[in-house]
């Protein structure tokens, strides 16, 4: 494992085991997270985001849920293979998650102020005052007003937007090396996601937590991200830099989401241009490209035969047939670089 990476995904293969069959979520899934870095991993709901995060934190239920193949290093430890004790003592002290919807997240029947503490008592071995002050702290760094009332609530009294605050201060209390935030911004208004994705992007800084973004807001990762992994049907697409991926996508796939997001650089006639089709039923996924069927680009090949993964710069990489040297070469869209081709 890179010294400098402190989490890698090599080649994860999640499935769950249903009425209907096998539902292969996550398909040979691969990345790795850098040392104070926030990678963020997009795609259609759907495409297995959800699932790989969870399997980070190891909270897929088992059954139905099955971890068939490949290795999660953290610290040189394969989270998949730890016993669940040992799991249990890198959850929430060293991995930390954000949940999408905080009201089912937060405990109904706790104060905030106890739901931050029980972390800091099991994990930091604080005593209850010593832990109390140290919630307080929190709820000032997350920037919920007047912690000293606020720390006796519970969550029902609180806004959404606070609500998110308080899971943000009970994820970093411990001061996590990793910090998966699952949709952090999905129910909230545009002024508090602003608010909510500065506040990450302070504390990331002030605490030097890595963090994986999970999302499937484009504008929510190009504000906050540094690279970017893009799935479907779960698969890894395309991989890059936000620079890269935002100015020079090289996946069809990657083409169809920035052309279906609204760009403030475009004029207001520009309309949206949707992915047609729906993604594949990953009860039978396709032998080949799961994009094939949606691609306006598709070959035979790319419907009979999975790409490789190849190297499109030193920090981008695609899975796709166009890459591939006897490939025709296809402009990728002006609207997107500019009229950059292939």
């Amino acid at each position: 494992m890179d010294r400098n990476n402190v989490l890698e995904v090599k080649d994860l293969h999640v499935s769950f085991h249903t009425y209907n069959g096998e539902v292969q979520a996550v398909r040979g899934v691969s990345f790795e997270e850098k040392k104070g870095e926030t990678v963020a991993v997009v795609g259609e709901s759907g495409c297995g985001k959800s699932v790989t995060s969870q399997s980070i934190m190891r909270l897929i239920p088992q059954p139905p849920g099955v971890f068939k193949h490949g290795e999660i290093l953290f610290e040189g430890n394969d989270l998949t293979k730890l016993p669940e004790k040992q799991m249990e003592g890198i959850r929430g002290k060293d991995i930390a998650m954000i949940f999408q919807d905080p009201m089912t997240s937060l405990n109904p029947t706790m104060t905030i102020g106890k739901q931050i503490m029980e972390g800091l008592v099991k994990h930091r071995k604080l005593g209850r005052a010593e832990a109390k002050e140290k919630a307080l702290e929190m709820l000032r760094l997350v920037g919920i007003p007047s912690p000293g009332s606020r720390i006796d609530q519970y969550p029902h009294q609180f806004s959404g937007g606070m609500r998110q605050r308080a899971m943000i201060a009970i994820a970093l209390a411990c001061a996590p090396k990793l910090l998966i935030a699952d949709e952090p911004t999905t129910a909230l208004d545009v002024t508090i996601q602003a608010q909510i994705l500065d506040l990450m992007n302070d504390l990331k800084e002030k605490m030097d937590t890595s963090i994986i973004l999970i999302t499937h807001d484009l504008g929510v990762v190009a504000e906050t991200a540094d690279r970017v992994v893009v799935m479907y049907a779960g698969k890894v697409v395309e991989t890059g830099t936000v620079e890269e991926i935002f100015n020079r996508p090289r996946h069809p796939y990657t083409w169809g989401l920035m052309g279906s997001m609204p760009r403030m650089d475009l004029s207001r006639d520009t309309e949206l241009t949707p992915i047609l089709g729906a993604p594949p039923n990953l009860l039978s996924p396709p032998k080949g490209c799961p994009f094939a069927s949606r691609c306006p680009h598709a070959m035979k090949v790319c419907k009979e035969q999975m790409p490789e993964t190849t190297d499109a710069s030193g920090t981008q990489r695609v899975a796709c047939w166009l890459e591939h040297p006897m490939a025709p070469s296809v402009e990728i869209p002006h609207d997107l670089v500019g009229g950059a081709s292939k």
